[in-house]
């Protein structure tokens, strides 16, 4: 399975292009960084914003795992979901397809080990969970380590909840700041398998969109991290820096619109390993 660390091209969905000031915002991060950005084909609705939801996990190059996204949080809405398939094979991507409902959302790789919220068990209530986990972790040859759903948050997502640093080191999100009874379980579902640090804002007000800094996308060794003109911007800047010593972080603004609406950085995008011109500096 391809890590984040491991990728070098980022998609974006062509609705993301309605959320004007985060798209020019992180379009010209990502060329300064000399990082391949493309759009998605078959995503020029301006429904389809969230990449990282619908699209495949990659396991290969040119090979990923493509899971059946139905979430209960769209039914209803299906409008919001493009025609996956076509995507993939558009892109010739080699499919390994299973009848699981997933979501990429609710798949944090850390290595050896993918960290999802036991929501999978509601979406996929029809098997047993055992053989459900263990199905998984066959086909994606990982561990998959469980922790409970913030019902807070209706996706039922992981992916603003905790992020890998390397090795069996993770970062947890700011619970400490706003919620100690929930931040007590997810510890206990995450230091039989983890180090954990955790974001931590101690300042007056806390501003309701501080989850979304963690909700970041990194790219080779390079960390974009959601922007929100809140003071506590130079405070995430300042942690994730310090917990990734080895990566560049950059603030991309313009992320307050997109977290208002349930996502960030890491939602609107799906970075993957491919075969891209290098850029190099002269030339960027």
């Amino acid at each position: 399975m391809i890590q984040d660390y491991q990728t070098n091209m980022v998609y974006l969905a062509h609705g993301l292009s309605h959320y004007v000031p985060v798209c020019r915002n992180l379009l010209e991060a990502l060329h300064r960084e000399q990082i391949h950005a493309e759009f998605l084909p078959y995503t020029s609705s301006y429904k389809h914003v969230w990449a990282r939801d619908y699209m495949p996990i990659q396991l290969e190059k040119t090979m990923v795992f493509y899971f059946e996204y139905w979430p209960d949080y769209l039914l209803g809405y299906e409008g919001y979901i493009p025609n996956v398939l076509e995507i993939i094979d558009h892109l010739h991507l080699g499919r390994i397809p299973v009848d699981f409902i997933l979501d990429g959302g609710n798949f944090v790789k850390c290595g050896d080990k993918v960290i999802m919220t036991d929501k999978i068990f509601k979406e996929n209530d029809w098997m047993e969970r055992k053989e459900l986990l263990a199905t998984l972790e066959d086909y994606l040859q990982v561990q998959i380590v469980i922790i409970p759903w913030d019902r807070y948050e209706i996706f039922g997502h992981s992916d603003g909840m905790v992020q890998w640093i390397e090795g069996n080191h993770v970062l947890m999100n700011n619970y400490i700041n706003t919620d100690p009874g929930f931040r007590k379980r997810l510890l206990e579902a995450l230091t039989p398998h983890f180090v954990v640090d955790e974001l931590e804002f101690n300042t007056p007000r806390l501003n309701k969109l501080s989850w979304a800094y963690l909700n970041f996308l990194r790219v080779k060794n390079t960390i974009f991290v959601p922007g929100l003109h809140t003071k506590e911007d130079p405070l995430a800047l300042q942690q994730i820096q310090q917990f990734y010593p080895d990566c560049k972080v950059i603030q991309v603004q313009g992320c307050e619109e997109l977290a208002r609406d349930g996502g960030a950085l890491h939602c609107v995008t799906w970075n993957i390993l491919a075969d891209v011109y290098e850029w190099t500096k002269e030339e960027a």
